[in-house]
């Protein structure tokens, strides 16, 4: 990779202070594009990227005094509570630097986490410089190396920054060698700092003064606006987050959007300083911002639309940036039926907000109306469904998480299936292929013996070893998607005392021995009980499922019968053992032939409900099932 680096002196100056230009509140971003860095800050989760952006909205005076707080930029409950970015944040900084002039920062705070990198590919697309935080104590993992390979691909200017070298266990000489030889960054261009004491920082925004460079017009008689996000209001509808690439958008002009065609005039333009900030003079070339126009609809907004003019569209669009492919799909039902409205308005909103979660409508036997919705990764599932019950208060329950697989036919045809109710009959199957990933595992060296294990566990194979430094190896797998979807990051964790740590790419798909595994209640299968899995491992899998239910479905007063099933083949069976009525209760002596008449009578009974009656499963089977892990 070529280095895209320019020389800065290495000495750290003693924490200065704040740096607030001297701008009035209302003005809008400078017109002069020289004077305009627009830079992300990319990071492995928990390196300290949100601490250091509280400490530059703090030196560039963004903020009151009054107004600060840690983690400033995560305004989720989630957030705050896990302590993760799952939103891109944008904010507008002025800063004062040390030749003089006064720069506008836009800056647009991202998360680290893996199943979030569809937020940070979106917000490196608005613009022209990345801060790479490495952590000094734990140097190069496995999200650093796939967000730097990811900035350097947008030809993005990278500044490397050695972040908590205040702690005792700081090794910057051995980070910045593994930055090196991973990363192809020369040692001289790392800047220390600790973003808790705010050592280095003032270093990090001359830094961004300097070696990021200025944004510039590619059709100055043009109007050209990329959405890299949005979100919708109850009141004024939706908010297109853009960054103005040619021309200015203002306060009544019109404008409309490339891939639709629909028109619209924009009410209100401003910037974030954090939160929504009005500018009537509205946004130049270079500014990232925000345009209100009533857009009623939250499906009219596309994330990566260009915005341009309705008098004059431009010819020219922007190239957005690559789609988003869901990599994990669910069901998700609302509990009481009468609440699907509900949940198809809250999931319309919440795809607005989260571009990379998709939705359709499906139905189910057991649960009724609900959608199959599309994730990045598991931890982006659980968010979403806890962002449905917290800011929507939707009462849900979610299937088991499932990925799509290409069933080929044996009539040439081929069809992509994500949820096992739809999977053709085995007799017109002629292959199934699952899809795989490309897994990189950083871990220490003497715990290499343990990950292959798991790797093998799941089914995955090794493909290279490299080592990053005397202690630690970087592992490159491939494995199926669906075996790391549940419980995969977990023991990982657990095998390497929490030193372990991953990242994935869609690697394509191969042919497997997968079968539809069913869930049979009194002869009766459940869609909701059914799943894709490997043959090897549907006995283990269905005999699970058969032990969970026996304890949850209520007795009857007949046997009931709960069967996993291969087609017609049985793997695994339980049987919920009856109640038994005392018919005889009313019997007080006489002869033993009237007790038995009664027996005989109970018997026949028993027998008929076993034909035509039917067995109630209860909502927590299906909690009790999702739950379960393999």
């Amino acid at each position: 990779m070529p280095s895209k680096f320019h020389r800065e002196s290495d000495p750290l100056p003693p924490p200065a202070a704040p740096a607030a230009a001297p701008a009035e509140a209302d003005a809008p971003p400078a017109d002069d594009l020289s004077l305009v860095r627009n830079f992300s800050i990319i990071a492995h989760i928990d390196h300290g990227k949100t601490t250091l952006s509280d400490r530059l909205l703090e030196r560039t005076g963004a903020i009151a005094p009054r107004d600060r707080r840690d983690q400033l930029l995560d305004d989720m409950d989630l957030e705050r509570e896990r302590g993760i970015t799952i939103k891109a944040h944008p904010v507008t900084m002025r800063y004062a630097a040390r030749d003089g002039k006064t720069y506008t920062f836009n800056f647009i705070d991202t998360p680290g986490h893996v199943d979030f990198s569809y937020e940070v590919s979106r917000s490196l697309s608005a613009c022209e410089g990345a801060i790479l935080i490495v952590d000094a104590t734990q140097g190069v993992e496995a999200q650093t190396v796939a967000h730097g390979f990811l900035a350097a691909g947008d030809n993005l200017k990278i500044i490397p920054v050695l972040n908590k070298i205040d702690m005792p266990a700081a090794n910057p000489a051995a980070v910045v060698r593994q930055l090196e030889d991973v990363l192809a960054i020369p040692a001289e261009e790392c800047l220390p700092c600790s973003a808790k004491t705010g050592q280095g920082v003032e270093d990090i925004l001359e830094a961004i003064a300097t070696r990021i460079p200025p944004p510039r017009e590619q059709y100055p008689g043009e109007t050209r606006a990329l959405v890299f996000d949005s979100e919708y209001d109850a009141f004024r509808g939706g908010i297109v987050y853009v960054r103005v690439v040619d021309g200015r958008l203002r306060k009544g002009d019109r404008i409309r959007l490339s891939s639709s065609g629909r028109e619209y005039e924009i009410q209100e333009t401003g910037i974030f300083d954090p939160k929504l900030h009005p500018v009537p003079a509205g946004l130049g070339p270079g500014s990232v911002g925000y345009i209100i126009a009533n857009i009623k609809q939250a499906a009219e907004i596309q994330v990566g639309d260009t915005v341009t003019s309705a008098r004059r569209p431009t010819p020219h669009p922007l190239p957005g940036f690559r789609a988003c492919h869901p990599m994990v799909f669910t069901g998700i039902y609302p509990v009481d039926g009468n609440d699907y409205e509900k949940l198809k308005y809250s999931l319309e909103k919440l795809a607005l907000n989260d571009s990379s979660f998709q939705y359709q409508p499906e139905s189910s036997v057991a649960l009724g109306f609900g959608f199959r919705c599309g994730f990045l990764g598991l931890l982006h599932m659980e968010i979403v469904q806890e962002r449905l019950r917290r800011e929507y208060d939707c009462d849900i329950i979610a299937t088991y998480p499932g990925v799509i697989y290409r069933v080929h036919l044996k009539d040439g045809t081929t069809k992509e299936v994500d949820n096992p109710v739809f999977l053709p009959d085995p007799t017109e199957i002629d292959s199934i292929e699952e899809p795989l990933v490309k897994a990189f595992l950083i871990c220490l060296g003497d715990q290499i013996g343990d990950m292959l294990k798991l790797v093998m566990e799941k089914r995955g194979s090794l493909d290279r070893t490299e080592s990053l430094d005397a202690k630690r190896v970087m592992l490159t797998c491939t494995i199926p998607l669906a075996e790391i979807l549940i419980d995969f990051h977990d023991k990982l964790k657990s095998l390497s005392r929490g030193y372990a740590s991953m990242d994935y790419e869609h690697a394509g798909y191969r042919p497997d021995d997968l079968v539809r595994l069913d869930i049979l209640v009194h002869g009766e299968p459940v869609e909701a009980f059914s799943s894709i899995v490997h043959r090897s491992r549907a006995e283990a899998r269905g005999r699970q499922i058969c032990e969970i239910l026996v304890d949850i479905i209520p007795p009857q007063q007949f046997a009931i019968a709960i069967q996993a099933a291969i087609g017609a083949r049985i793997i695994a069976r339980t049987t919920v053992r009856p109640f038994r009525k005392d018919v005889t209760a009313k019997c007080y002596g006489g002869d033993i032939t009237r007790k038995r008449k009664l027996l005989e009578k109970q018997k026949e009974g028993k027998k008929r409900m076993r034909q035509f009656g039917k067995v109630p499963i209860p909502q927590e089977a299906f909690i009790a099932v999702l739950k379960s892990k393999d």
